[in-house]
């Protein structure tokens, strides 16, 4: 297939003149800077033609130029002080196969970084579409039109020019034609790098180093299409030169090597068949495989551009991105991981399968990477037994959860993003990685850079060779070039592979579809953005799920070749179930984005990939699952352990503070009906002694899970606000020693404050008076039908706080009754009594008892209405005349009110003094 005759706009300068000496005294008129020296200016000034016009060819910014406005502005940028170094380059079909929409360098050159990028038109059918969609017609600027001027008025400023790329022998015939054309030019330096340098940072940083000792001002970068652009955006800054021209084959064009076409060729639009002449072989896959592909992309993804060129190819990123990511404070201590109560720089998700050999090396490298960034470690055990938790307990500082069965690699993301708190990126680990010095703060860097939704590093295998781990999206075609070449072949068209085998796209920072799950780090806005991760996928799929919804929402991946992790593979081990898993997921990918045609090819190959490997373990038992449907609920699922049955769902995150002064009695009783909600991992509970002189601290530091502080004095005030300082998850419930509670209770009230609106909520509760006297549950039976009593936080010796509610209240004043006093923060619509299995009150057992316990609540009720809160006697003693239905209830109301008059009196001369903490030891 040929490409159309386009008719191209020719430059000033006729293509058929080849780069000679300068007559003495005669210069071209494009000539507007004659002086020499450097400009006083630190930027270049507004010195291009008026005509330039940014547009979008082909899915790439181009900027649109006259012959004298792009020389002007090289020219200028040569002598700009502080300026970025300015990199030029040329567009055409093949630019447009590298750099365009769908190519696997788009938004490369760009975005905002180290470098200023001028791309002009170059190639007929770019000018023609460029005049197509402006209306104005535009000259072709091609690199070997260019670098003749460039190169004579380089000699005629005294500026120092360098040669990058070609063969030494092309760069030997260079030099012989400059000291008979061009004495007076000054050559920095010529380098010719094998490939192989090109491909190994540290030695293209050492090249880059080597270049800047020579202190060129311009530098010729003839490496070929795209290398030479993604070398220069690499590390073109390291060269020192403030001029940086990619253009390909000019090298051999100065050399003599390759003619130019004559200019009847090029004016009919068919450089390209003079070309294809010279170097079949070369050009062949160019102009007529990969050639058309490019037309159709210019033609469809073309526009007038508008304002801002940084914003044609990607995300919108600020102009003003730096380099350098700040961290959002100190760690705590070199090598320490920061608490969730601080918002962290990086909050690193690891999620762990019976992987206690694997924690250690990970948990090394990551605090290595803690000098100057905040880092905090969640991680989600998945695991069947406490092997790998008790590896983990050996770091205090990560914060790590049992999920109470196997949750699946999604599932166990979910649980662990909801208790890894604030943070401005979440990197997600396997935990047999091993993190390179400074990986994560490149990643960083490249986020910062790009505006990315998330970056993914390099993966290394354990012989230090680079595993292929980036992705293109999931296809028909692509499935069918896998599953018949697998990984021979590897260096076929794209479209017919899913994983990327170009060693080039693991040298070079670039966009990507996506990844494999290893190693992700997910912006904040991403997370927020896309939500959970797609749990129905458990292993495999589950992060081309998540990526493909990333892109979806408008953000870009990137690859970060200065991360660097090792990988060893098969970290989730292997078994016929995995990989019938891995085959069946693929198809369940499908079914969620694409009509049954594609899933019914998709079948189709799946299928054929798997009969051809029957041979070989796990391919039978896909084979079958594939074909039937109802072999797909026997894989590998999401499965939950006892503990966790008791909620039918992932355990929340929060925190159980239960304030005890000298409770002994009942502390045992109350953390044993807790050792469900320990089992989960996500919850902390907190037991704050204040001034306990008995047994308390002993007895709850035998619960392993329970963490126990001791508060000199003995207040609850003081417990409660300790505690608090202490507690690092929410939301939390507060939980009086004696009260008993179940996992169910606990997980709703936790759930319903994490999901909101609500601030405030406490489970139901139900009296115990077991034992107690006729008269005290009397007083139980009138009290629990006046209807405020089941609608306030108060009276269960339970209630919790959402974040945002705990904002409202601050600390915890010094009065009685702590619950009465948090009821009232808040309006009826924020607060709630959730309808869950009840928490257990159990009542004093005789009249004393019971007169205490009251004196002290009213007591503490009259604290807080005299600093201003409403009274609501009245409104009680309506309820208690209106709960009358007969004479039994009428008893009780009399009763009731009976207690109430006696716990309003003062105690008698004597007795226990008013500010005494009156307690109810007779169910204790």
């Amino acid at each position: 297939m040929l490409l159309p005759k386009i008719a191209s706009q020719q430059s000033a300068l006729p293509h058929a003149v080849l780069p000679r000496a300068p007559r003495q005294g005669s210069r071209g008129s494009w000539l507007l800077t004659p002086a020499r020296g450097p400009s006083s200016a630190s930027q270049p000034g507004p010195t291009e033609s008026e005509a330039a016009q940014w547009v979008t060819l082909g899915g790439a910014p181009v900027k649109l130029m006259d012959f004298d406005g792009a020389m002007r502005q090289i020219l200028d940028h040569t002598q700009a002080m502080n300026a970025k170094p300015l990199a030029v380059c040329s567009a055409n079909l093949d630019h447009l196969r590298h750099f365009g929409s769908g190519g696997r360098w788009n938004g490369t050159v760009s975005q905002p970084g180290p470098l200023e990028w001028l791309t002009l038109v170059d190639g007929a059918p770019l000018v023609a579409e460029a005049t197509r969609i402006t209306g104005r017609t535009w000259p072709r600027l091609a690199g070997s039109d260019l670098i003749g001027p460039l190169l004579e008025e380089a000699e005629h400023r005294g500026l120092r020019v360098g040669i990058l790329g070609g063969s030494p022998q092309a760069q030997e015939l260079i030099r012989n034609k400059f000291a008979a054309e061009r004495p007076g030019l000054s050559v920095a330096g010529w380098w010719a790098p094998e490939r192989s340098v090109l491909a190994d940072a540290q030695a293209s940083s050492m090249l880059a180093k080597n270049i800047a000792a020579a202190s060129p001002d311009i530098m010729v970068v003839g490496l070929g299409k795209p290398r030479q652009e993604l070398w220069i955006e690499e590390y073109g800054q390291l060269t020192g030169a403030k001029v940086l021209l990619a253009f390909g084959a000019v090298v051999d064009f100065l050399a003599g090597r390759i003619r130019r076409a004559p200019a009847w060729v090029s004016g009919h639009g068919m450089e390209w068949a003079w070309r294809l002449a010279l170097e079949p072989r070369r050009l062949a896959r160019r102009y007529l495989v990969d050639g058309p592909e490019a037309y159709m992309t210019l033609r469809r993804q073309s526009a007038a551009d508008p304002s801002d060129p940084l914003t044609v190819s990607g995300a919108a990123v600020p102009s003003n991105a730096v380099e350098s990511v700040p961290e959002c404070g100190p760690s705590r201590a070199p090598g320490q991981f920061v608490a969730g109560d601080v918002k962290a720089n990086v909050a690193v998700i690891v999620v762990t399968y019976d992987n206690a050999d694997d924690v250690g090396p990970l948990v090394a490298g990551l605090r290595a990477e803690t000098a100057g960034q905040t880092i905090r470690v969640v991680v989600a055990d998945n695991s069947p037994d406490d092997k790998t938790m008790a590896e983990l307990a050996r770091f205090p500082d990560v914060l790590a959860i049992r999920t109470g069965g196997n949750l699946g690699y999604a599932g166990g993301i979910n649980a662990a993003m909801r208790v890894a708190g604030d943070a401005d990126a979440y990197l997600i680990l396997n935990p047999d990685l091993r993190v390179e010095p400074g990986a994560i703060a490149a990643m960083r860097r490249r986020m910062a850079l790009s505006g990315a939704g998330m970056v993914v590093p390099v993966l290394l295998d354990d012989d230090g060779s680079v595993y292929p781990s980036l992705r293109w999206e999931p296809g028909v075609l692509r499935a069918l070039g896998d599953a018949a070449l697998g990984g021979h072949l590897q260096g076929r068209p794209g479209w017919l592979s899913e994983m990327d085998f170009d060693p080039e796209s693991y040298v070079y920072a670039h966009r990507v579809d996506w990844a494999t799950g290893a190693a992700l780090l997910i912006s904040a806005d991403a997370v927020s953005e896309v939500g959970s991760w797609d749990e129905q996928f458990f292993l495999y799929s589950e992060e081309t799920d998540f990526c493909r919804r990333v892109r979806a929402a408008g953000l870009s991946i990137w690859f970060e070749p200065l991360a660097r992790m090792w990988h060893e593979r098969g970290g989730s081990g292997t078994s016929p179930q995995l990989t019938a898993l891995m085959s069946v997921n693929r198809l369940r990918y499908a079914a969620k984005y694409h009509g049954r045609g594609t899933v019914a090819a998709l079948t189709a190959v799946v299928m054929a990939a798997e009969l051809v490997r029957l041979h070989k373990p796990g391919h039978r038992q896909a084979a079958l699952a594939v074909v039937d449907r109802r072999r797909w609920d026997a894989l590998p699922h999401a499965t939950r352990g006892e503990l966790s049955k008791v909620t039918g769902a992932v355990p929340p995150s929060g925190a159980v503070i239960i304030p005890a002064h000298n409770e002994e009695a009942v502390i045992a009783r109350t953390l044993e009906s807790l050792q469900g909600v320990m089992a989960w991992g996500s919850v902390e509970v907190i037991v704050a002694c204040n001034g306990c002189t008995d047994g308390t601290e002993a007895i709850a530091s035998r619960f392993e899970d329970v963490r126990v502080l001791r508060v000199d004095a003995a207040s609850k005030t003081s417990a409660l606000n300790a505690a608090d300082q202490a507690a690092v998850r929410w939301p939390r419930l507060y939980l009086d020693a004696d009260i008993e509670i179940s996992a169910d209770a606990v997980h709703a009230v936790l759930k319903a404050l994490s999901d909101g609106p609500l601030l405030a909520a406490r489970p139901a509760f139900r009296y115990n008076t077991d034992g107690a006297s006729a008269l005290v549950r009397s007083y139980y039976r009138a009290r629990g039908r006046i209807p405020s009593t089941a609608q306030g936080l108060w009276g269960a010796g339970v209630y919790a706080l959402s974040k945002a509610g705990h904002d409202r209240l601050g600390v915890f004043p010094s009065l009685t009754g702590d619950d009465y006093y948090v009821d009232r923060l808040f309006s009826g619509e924020e607060k709630a009594v959730l309808p869950t299995e009840p928490v257990v009150v159990r009542t004093p057992r005789t009249c004393p008892a019971l007169l205490a316990v009251l004196r002290r609540s009213y007591r503490g009720n009259a604290q807080q209405d005299r600093m201003g809160a409403e009274a609501e006697t009245s409104r009680t003693v309506r309820e208690l005349l209106s709960s009358v239905r007969g004479p039994f209830s009428a008893v009780d109301a009399a009763v009731y009110a009976a207690f109430a008059a006696g716990g309003r009196r003062r105690p008698l001369r004597g007795g226990e003094p008013a500010s005494a903490w009156e307690r109810d030891d007779s169910s204790r």
